[in-house]
């Protein structure tokens, strides 16, 4: 009966066990066709980004070569802040790639190669024969002598992507001798053996830990490493840790070892330069040493992949305690695995990290934001900041470094003197004479303004910076010379609005009649309108717009004492207009663009055509260097010898708004402006304001003098300062002036009186 009862009761449970069965059959089927679909997609993941376009690469932007010639005027310091800007190392004996060697005639250079758009430039050991800072001389160290030696050109910026990723691509063969051996022995010793992932590395890296007492190996590969930057989010999801290890062992299935470790080498995080993340080890080794991977030695090779474990914790610039100890402990475990000698150890922990002095970030914030804005109107922003393109300029380095120490100190230097001029800002443009090409610009009062670019977008009243303007148009009507008497009474205009304009001298002085030289050289804000009247104001704005501003200005009479607004670049065109000896072109910043390979996508060239005559701006240059050595520009030479030539104005706004100082001096033109951000007066004059800036700026310049060719149709001519005549070349108060020689008056045999 009991037998009867237990054989019923089981009887109903084999069907419930049957269904249990089947139950987990089509459970596990259904995880093993999930596991399969999950793996044949993210295999499809792994293969679409590790075979297509795998990052998206900033333009480069690139300064001007600095190119070394026989005969070269350098200024005081120049190479070797140049060769220290591009990452080259002071030694005792140059005797690799990017070193220096300093000699009791000057240096000899192991210069790099580089790829330019002419050609590749290879790398030269060259001798540089300098005497008061003139290229003399110029020979291999076999003695042979070169006509010129191109250095790379300094790498400035880029234009990044919206993530902000920077990096730098590198090969296998890039790296330098122990950089494999000792980024395996710290990361992943197993690397060659394993399959992606390394049950073993884990349990040897946690056991290494233990006997160093610290963190000195990781325990994911690799592959695993790479999977997380390179395909995964920095997350700590569950998800995220399901699928690394089977994307590690596909990776490692489709692709070689060599091919994982060079992509890995260009994936990984190395650090932060603001908004800008440091990528790879090509990138890392610029950033923090200002050299190419292939030159570092092991000491900075260590330091680089200690980084791996912690870029911020460990990053040298902020903590070189932490970096050195960090460094120091990767030096241990390559003298432990017998890759170097505990001697070898001993000597490179003693070193220094070897930093770079070369600022880094950030270098020029307003020269590139001129550059973004060119490139936008040829190219869209998605090639700018994802294809790698090279961008070459114009910028000069060491006109940039200067111009940024002359804003800097001139301002604090005001700041002392006056009491502290709240909110003074400044701008400060510089162009190549010959060229018109941009070599500096300086967006505000420190060098690294946030998003306002005072040279640009910001147009102030520009006072008497227009009256060499009115004074070309006067001579270009071939109605007035030098000479000209011009009336400096006061003059009193109705206005539409009913009110009259009664425009003062500085001085609140009349001065009667004075020669048209003496007029702009004094800045006679009387005698200067006259003219402009009597010129015409239309011909005086059209003469304007010839030399490049395109702006629509109403034709006031005031404009003529510069009450219109223009920016410091639009300023600066103008002055390049006349230094150019009367051809106007468009300041250039951009000479080429090439793809990452070196293919030539765009040049652009120079566009020049003829604004003003020779002669008028051959009188008219005259006219701005009297005005530098008698004028209100005379402070200038407190900076510069006199016999350096300088032709400049000086100018002042309403209430002292605004101090401007533009002009040339040999191969350069400069404007500086300097002003309040809220409008209200400063106590500074265009002459104790801007022209300080500028003075200290053009000083730390290398002067060339500058060949200007005199028009055949001009002469030269005695004249009496007093009454404007031309006299005999004995009489007392004489000057000579040019003039053009069709139109210059006859000779007054009394003097003048």
């Amino acid at each position: 009966m009991s037998k009867n009862r237990a054989t019923s009761k089981s009887k109903p449970n084999a069907p419930e066990k049957w269904f249990s069965w089947v139950w987990l059959f089509k459970l596990a089927t259904v995880l093993l066709v999930l596991g399969v679909v999950t793996l044949i997609y993210l295999d499809a993941q792994i293969r679409h980004r590790f075979e297509g376009h795998r990052w998206s690469l900033p333009a480069k932007v690139y300064a001007r070569p600095l190119e070394l010639y026989k005969g070269q005027q350098l200024a005081v310091g120049q190479l070797d802040y140049e060769l220290t800007q591009l990452g080259y190392r002071f030694v005792q004996s140059a005797t690799d790639t990017g070193q220096v060697q300093k000699t009791n005639q000057g240096m000899i250079i192991h210069s790099r190669g580089f790829r330019f758009t002419d050609g590749a430039e290879q790398g030269h050991l060259v001798e540089v024969i300098l005497q008061k800072n003139k290229v003399t001389q110029l020979r291999q160290i076999s003695g042979a002598a070169i006509a010129s030696l191109r250095l790379e050109p300094q790498l400035v910026g880029g234009i990044y992507p919206s993530h902000n990723e920077d990096r730098e691509l590198i090969q296998l063969n890039d790296l330098p001798n122990g950089f494999i051996e000792t980024l395996l022995m710290v990361e992943d010793r197993d690397y060659y053996s394993h399959y992606g992932v390394s049950p073993w590395g884990i349990a040897r890296a946690m056991w290494a830990n233990i006997k160093a007492a610290a963190v000195v190996q990781g325990g994911s590969t690799l592959t695993q490493q790479l999977v997380k930057n390179f395909y995964l989010t920095d997350q700590q999801t569950l998800w995220r840790k399901l699928i690394e290890a089977p994307m590690a062992l596909l990776l490692n299935v489709h692709y070689s070892k060599e091919e994982v470790l060079e992509v890995y080498l260009n994936e990984v995080f190395l650090g932060q330069a603001g908004k800008r993340a440091i990528h790879g080890f090509g990138l890392a080794s610029r950033f923090y040493f200002g050299q190419p991977l292939n030159e570092i030695k092991l000491h900075q090779v260590a330091l680089l992949v200690g980084l791996v474990k912690g870029p911020s914790y460990y990053n040298p610039h902020r903590h070189p305690q932490r970096a050195t100890k960090r460094r120091n402990l990767v030096l241990s475990v390559l003298a432990q695995q017998g890759v170097i000698s505990d001697v070898q150890k001993t000597q490179y922990q003693a070193l220094p990290l070897d930093l770079s002095k070369a600022k880094q970030v950030s270098r020029y914030p307003a020269y590139m934001d001129v550059v973004r804005r060119q490139l936008q109107q040829h190219y869209p922003a998605s090639a700018l900041s994802n294809q790698g393109l090279r961008i070459f300029t114009s910028l000069d380095p060491w006109v940039q470094h200067q111009a940024h120490i002359a804003m800097v100190e001139q301002i604090d230097a005001l700041n002392q003197r006056h009491g502290k001029i709240s909110t003074l800002e400044g701008a400060i443009v510089v162009s190549h004479r010959g060229s018109g090409e941009l070599l500096a610009l300086v967006g505000d009062h420190d060098g690294g303004y946030a998003g306002h670019n005072w040279a640009l977008d910001t147009s102030r009243q520009v006072g008497s910076l227009l009256k060499p303007v009115i004074h070309l148009a006067a001579l270009e009507s071939g109605q007035y010379n030098l000479a000209t008497l011009i009336n400096d009474e006061s003059i009193a205009l109705p206005q539409p609005d009913g009110s009259v304009w009664q425009p003062q001298n500085y001085d609140r002085r009349s001065h009667g009649k004075v020669p048209m030289y003496e007029a702009l050289t004094k800045s006679y804000n009387q005698a200067n309108v006259r003219l402009g009247l009597q010129v015409g104001l239309e011909k005086v704005l059209q003469q304007l717009s010839e030399m490049g501003i395109e702006q629509s200005i109403p034709a006031y009479p005031s404009v003529l004492l510069g009450a219109v607004e223009i920016s410091p670049m639009q300023v600066n065109q103008i002055y390049q207009t006349i230094a150019g000896n009367g051809f106007y072109s468009p300041l250039s910043i951009v000479r080429q663009v090439t793809k990452a390979n070196g293919q030539l996508l765009s040049i652009f060239p120079l566009i020049v055509r003829q604004a003003a005559s020779n002669d008028a701006v051959y009188l008219l240059q005259h006219e701005m260097r009297l005005v530098a050595n008698e004028g209100t520009a005379r402070g200038v030479y407190r900076f510069l010898p006199k016999q350096q030539k300088v032709a400049a104005k000086t100018g002042t706004t309403n209430d002292q708004r605004d101090s401007w100082f533009a002009g040339f001096s040999g191969q350069h033109v400069a404007t500086v402006w300097l002003g309040r951000e809220d409008l209200n007066p400063t106590p500074l004059t265009g002459a104790s304001g801007a022209l300080n800036v500028w003075g200290q700026l053009m000083q730390h310049l290398s002067y060339t003098p500058y060949e200007d060719i005199k028009p055949e149709t001009v002469g030269y001519y005695y004249v009496n300062r007093a009454t404007g005549v031309v006299i005999p070349n004995g009489c007392p108060d004489g000057i000579d002036l040019p003039m053009v020689n069709a139109t210059a008056p006859p000779i007054n045999t009394n003097c003048g009186y």
